[in-house]
């Protein structure tokens, strides 16, 4: 663990494990660790605690829903990437914001918080495998074939919020916008109103998870399955013909998560089996066939308030990270929680974040290192903040 500051740029050798064993073709773009490591060394506790009172208002610890239990419990406030981002940008007398969570995370509070704070990661090596399936030079490249076709000028960008900075500036100076899982629908709908309304001939070009945006086109503004198209940046001209980017309403750019992409309508029929009455609730990041099998959709944050709510004895299969999935099973004790997957599998990469590298991290800023910070292209921050603060601007948000 060495201490360096890192401009934020796609990079693949700062993602070790991303990849690693991955069938391209399929949606299972990571191994399956199959269970965690055993519990850290009991003294790590006392060692992040001694830091982190030390350290005391100088420093705000974010935790992510999926990271370890181990972690956060340190997290002064926990929730999806852009809540903590605007968590940080709140609290300005943080001089170090911790980020506990991937690398795209590190870059959005990078780009909201003052330039007196510092965002760092605790392992660089901390990726989004979905993040990573959408380099700016295939952007560029794709954008390119849009104009080519003659559709780029009724064509508008939207990223979803797990994208690397640069993808997000790419938007911004493309008059898109960025949406998160909890407002895609709004996001999508403004996008179709720049390019001449739902019911007319323009197009939004998704960044970069297919299935968030082929669901909220399909189920919730009525896009034709048919009219959504996947741009996939390996194939010349992205596998489609000039005819079919004409055609189209949704370009959906092939990537996905690896963890929500696992998910199977086989499992969803499987659990129904098992577990009569059952709630199935997903993410909407899963496939299409999973997310109209399933009874419920929603963010990470709607899962959470949906078990909260849920009357006691209710059973629940939950298609999401199995951190979360475990963690809300032990606050809810008098309900069935059940993991969609027949296979245990993490997260990966949010993983590398445990309570080693969280030590390291809290007792080198103790010492007066600032290890692994994440900073963002000066131009980049100006227009993925374009793009956010259109995001922030949309009805209702």
């Amino acid at each position: 663990m060495t201490g360096q500051t890192t401009f934020a740029e796609p990079s693949p050798s700062a993602l070790l494990l991303l990849g690693r064993g991955a069938d391209l073709a399929s949606e299972r773009g990571v191994e399956c660790p199959g269970d965690l490591p055993a519990p850290s060394d009991p003294a790590l506790t006392e060692r992040a605690r001694a830091a982190k009172e030390a350290l005391g208002d100088r420093v705000f610890v974010l935790g992510h829903h999926y990271q370890r239990d181990e972690v956060i419990a340190f997290a002064d406030v926990t929730g999806d990437s852009f809540k903590l981002a605007r968590e940080a940008a709140a609290r300005p007398e943080a001089e170090f914001i911790v980020f506990c969570g991937v690398h795209f995370m590190a870059e959005s509070a990078d780009i909201l918080t003052s330039d007196a704070q510092q965002v760092v990661l605790p392992d660089l090596a901390a990726g989004c495998s979905m993040a990573d399936m959408a380099a700016i030079d295939q952007v560029e490249e794709a954008w390119a074939v849009l104009d080519d076709a003659g559709v780029a000028d009724r064509t508008v960008p939207v990223t979803y919020m797990n994208s690397s900075a640069a993808i997000k500036a790419f938007t911004g100076r493309h008059g898109g916008t960025v949406c998160t899982s909890s407002n895609a629908q709004v996001a999508l709908r403004w996008a179709f109103e720049q390019a001449g309304g739902v019911d007319g001939d323009g197009k939004v070009l998704f960044l970069p998870d297919q299935h968030l945006g082929r669901n909220t086109a399909v189920l919730q503004l009525g896009i034709p399955l048919e009219q959504c198209v996947v741009f996939d940046p390996r194939r010349p001209d992205g596998g489609l013909t000039a005819q079919q980017l004409a055609d189209a309403r949704m370009i959906l750019w092939k990537g996905h998560c690896s963890v929500h992409g696992r998910f199977s309508a086989q499992n969803v029929a499987d659990v129904r089996e098992r577990v009569p009455g059952v709630n199935v609730i997903v993410h909407p990041e899963c496939k299409h066939e999973v997310v109209t099998a399933a009874d419920h959709v929603g963010s990470t944050e709607h899962i959470i308030r949906a078990l909260e709510a849920a009357p006691a004895g209710s059973a629940w299969a939950i298609g999401t990270e199995l951190n979360l999935v475990r963690r809300l099973a032990a606050q809810h004790p008098d309900k069935q929680v059940h993991y969609l997957d027949s296979t245990v599998c993490f997260c990966s990469t949010m993983n590398r974040i445990d309570l080693p590298h969280l030590v390291w991290t809290l007792e080198s800023l103790v010492e007066g290192r600032v290890p692994n910070r994440i900073v963002v292209d000066a131009d980049d921050a100006h227009w993925a903040r374009v793009a956010l603060d259109q995001m922030l601007a949309l009805p209702g948000i």
